[in-house]
């Protein structure tokens, strides 16, 4: 079994914070230039997931569609299902830029693992329903024989190392050193015949963790 977990395209909010206070979180677009890197991972992806036939698992925003659909891998994909427990991480009420960035404030010195934001989610309500996520794709692959091995989850930054950590059983300390990854990039999950996961590459670590924990790339 494989997973490549890949992170949405550059969008508007990625460059323009107030357009939050503009439009819904789930209705930000691609900007143009993640309109090409979308396009532009085309060839990369295509490669990685031939022959397929591949699951894609999409979370239902207006990025990740975008990005997966300017792909155009149609002639790999067996299924497309939207997961909305692949969303981003819900920000609750954005309409006042004042508020904010109080509460981007607090969630930084609190630690964004266990901070609720006002109306919305904290990281680990994410952690929950990445984690039903992960069992359910699991017991669908393992038994079901027409669901493909390959699988392609097009999410968010935080969501992506969320899905890392339930896999990985990294501690909540390690999980908030490490930053998102770029936009556009992705990272490669691979399940071998003594069901042991290992990832192509770590996340980038802005911090030591301060429990000491590295990031092991494989699990039992």
């Amino acid at each position: 079994m494989r997973i490549i977990l890949l992170r949405h395209a550059e969008s508007l909010g990625n460059v323009d914070e107030l357009a939050y206070c503009r439009i819904p979180d789930h209705a930000l677009p691609l900007t143009p230039r993640g309109v090409q890197q979308a396009r532009g991972m085309a060839p990369r992806m295509r490669r990685l997931l031939s022959p397929g036939p591949v699951a894609a698992y999409v979370s239902p925003y207006l990025r990740t569609r975008q990005t997966f659909e300017l792909m155009e891998l149609s002639n790999l994909i067996e299924r497309i299902v939207p997961e909305p427990r692949l969303r981003e991480q819900d920000w609750g009420n954005l309409q006042d830029p004042v508020d904010q960035e109080r509460q981007k404030q607090e969630r930084h010195a609190f630690g964004h693992f266990f901070f609720r934001l006002a109306h919305g989610e904290s990281g680990a309500d994410v952690d929950d329903r990445v984690a039903g996520f992960l069992t359910e794709l699991e017991r669908r692959v393992d038994n079901d024989p027409a669901h493909p091995k390959n699988v392609l989850v097009v999410s968010h930054g935080l969501t992506m190392r969320l899905l890392c950590r339930r896999l990985f059983n990294w501690s909540i300390e390690l999980f908030e050193s490490l930053s998102n990854p770029p936009t556009c990039d992705f990272r490669v999950l691979e399940r071998d015949s003594t069901g042991r996961w290992h990832m192509d590459r770590p996340f980038t670590q802005w911090r030591e963790s301060p429990d000491g924990e590295t990031q092991i790339t494989q699990v039992a």
